[in-house]
């Protein structure tokens, strides 16, 4: 078996945009993605205790969940980045919510990266939200490394988890590392690829226990370091493994076709630092961006970006809101102008910004595939094109409709404009979206799942400190409407009136009592489209 390609950039040229690794987490919930984000972390310098960060000197509690409903209900519901070196590399790490009713957030975040790392529970194999997150890298070809996580409990036999990959993702598969022994007889791991024992010493923060040389799968040394049972196992599965499954290919891997997989425990540090290396060497640096009318290079010298996602109140002392934006080509320096394409207006980079979750830290300079922050004041948006000029916009980076909708109920009527305010705001974060009938005052928001509405009414509660709440809406499905010709949209406005309202943008939304009526009025008005996603364009 040869080992993983090095695909390092040369020293002479450590700033350049090769030397950049963005990247996802995605899982579904439980399967450990928070632990082993804090763990990379660990392995990378980056803290030097997990949940941990080394910030101006002090511990400071930082972890990805920054949040206090996340802290308190202990799951991910926004998608947070850090940005770590090691060993010449760059790594920008996006990490995503894995709860479902939070989804949204993951899709476009995942329009941001260049490859991601699949997290999967050992115990319970590929589960619904994960089979929904990879099929939207499917969409975008990215390529997936697969972490086997927790085999320090009892779970699946490791070649079920391949074949389930296998048939159920139709992805090739090409094991990496292998475990020895999994649950009570957890020894820790083996790299077949470079013959190297992962021997753990089940001791937090040990760095993988003791990694050993070995001259293969048969090395004596192995003999007297695990049980002769567990060893015994262990060696037959691992030289079936090693032949049933092909070497690794890389261009296989950077075409979405095949995954690397590696079997680990991020509790026990086992596999995560040859998680870690395997991100560097083969991980994808920055790829062309899909865009209209072209898509763009990271090779080009022009400076293009897009905006995937907007965080509000990230800072509680001030009512701050910051863009997300993927850099995609060019060199982006402190003080640079850029023009927002959608708009034609020109914005002035003044304190661009890297994140460590929470962490900030000024940008001076900043190269394709990193993300950067943009403090502002609602003058951009999700999906949002920044360029020095050019008229382009990426694609890819749609809203979608909301499957639950609710009528805001605001307890002191006299604080009305804090709470167009409080919704304008977290509407820009793309994950509720928030509409205005034509016809009365009471705002409807719109999300995609029951969680969605407890956030939100927990984060207007306590950011902007307003007593409202959630009453039952009139309707159940909201479509954005469009059409070739503007008469007959205007015409359906009119005779709909009482159905109709607007979105941030004033584009309009119907709103459906429930599916029989949104069919007929599908079937009634043929030259209208009803629309499920809708782009900013």
């Amino acid at each position: 078996m040869t080992a993983l390609p090095s695909d390092l950039p040369s020293p002479a040229a450590p700033t350049a945009a090769a030397s950049r690794r963005t990247f996802a987490i995605i899982s579904h919930p439980d399967a450990g993605k928070t632990t082993l984000t804090e763990k990379l972390l660990f392995f990378a310098g980056a803290i030097h205790l997990a949940g941990h960060v080394k910030a101006h000197g002090e511990r400071r509690r930082t972890q990805s969940d920054w949040m206090e409903i996340e802290r308190a209900r202990g799951i991910s519901i926004s998608s947070s980045v850090m940005t770590f070196e090691r060993d010449g590399l760059t790594f920008n790490l996006l990490d995503t919510p894995g709860h479902q009713d939070f989804s949204e957030d993951t899709y476009r975040t995942l329009t941001a990266v260049d490859s991601a790392i699949m997290v999967i529970d050992a115990a319970k194999g590929i589960e619904s939200q994960t089979r929904k997150l990879f099929e939207v890298c499917r969409l975008r070809d990215i390529p997936i490394i697969t972490f086997i996580n927790k085999i320090d409990r009892e779970g699946l036999d490791p070649f079920a988890l391949l074949d389930e990959i296998e048939s159920t993702l139709a992805l090739d598969v090409c094991p990496i590392t292998w475990p020895v022994g999994m649950g009570t007889d957890f020894r820790g791991a083996y790299d077949l690829r470079e013959n190297r024992f992962l021997k753990s010493e089940s001791k937090p923060g040990a760095a993988d226990g003791r990694t050993i040389p070995c001259s293969g799968i048969d090395d004596p040394q192995l003999d007297a370091l695990v049980p002769e049972r567990i060893l015994a196992s262990f060696r037959e599965s691992a030289a079936l493994a090693l032949s049933a499954y092909p070497e690794f290919d890389l261009a296989s891997y950077r075409g979405g076709h095949l995954t690397p997989v590696l079997f680990g425990s991020a509790l026990k540090d086992c596999g995560v630092e040859e998680l870690l290396r395997a991100l560097g060497r083969i991980a994808p640096p920055p790829r062309p961006q899909p865009a209209e009318p072209r898509t763009v290079a990271p090779e080009e010298k022009a400076v293009t970006g897009f905006v995937f996602k907007m965080q509000a109140n990230m800072d509680p002392n001030h009512r701050d809101r910051v863009a997300f934006m993927r850099l995609c080509s060019g060199r982006l320096k402190r003080g640079m102008k850029l023009r927002q394409v959608h708009s034609g207006k020109t914005i002035t980079l003044q304190n661009p910004i890297f994140f460590f979750a929470r962490e900030r830290q000024l940008a001076d300079e900043a190269l394709p595939g990193d993300i950067i922050g943009i403090p502002n004041h609602g003058t951009l948006r999700v999906g949002d094109t920044l360029t020095e000029g050019e008229e382009l916009r990426f694609t890819g980076i749609p809203n979608f409709a909301p499957e639950i909708l609710r009528r805001v109920r605001l307890d002191d009527p006299m604080r009305a404009k804090q709470l167009k305010r409080a919704l304008e705001d977290l509407a820009e974060e793309g994950v509720t979206q928030v509409f205005r009938p034509i016809l009365g005052s009471q705002w409807i928001v719109g999300v995609v799942g029951q969680l969605q509405l407890e956030v939100l009414a927990s984060r207007i509660a306590t950011e902007y400190k307003i007593a409202m709440g959630f009453e039952m809406a009139p309707f159940e499905m909201a479509r954005w409407v469009a059409s070739d010709d503007p008469a007959v949209l205007k015409d359906f406005i009119e005779r709909n009136r009482g159905s109709m309202a607007e979105d941030r943008d004033e584009a309009p939304v119907f709103l459906a009592r429930d599916s029989w009526e949104l069919n007929r009025t599908i079937r009634d008005w043929p030259k209208l489209r009803f629309l499920t996603t809708r782009e900013r364009h």
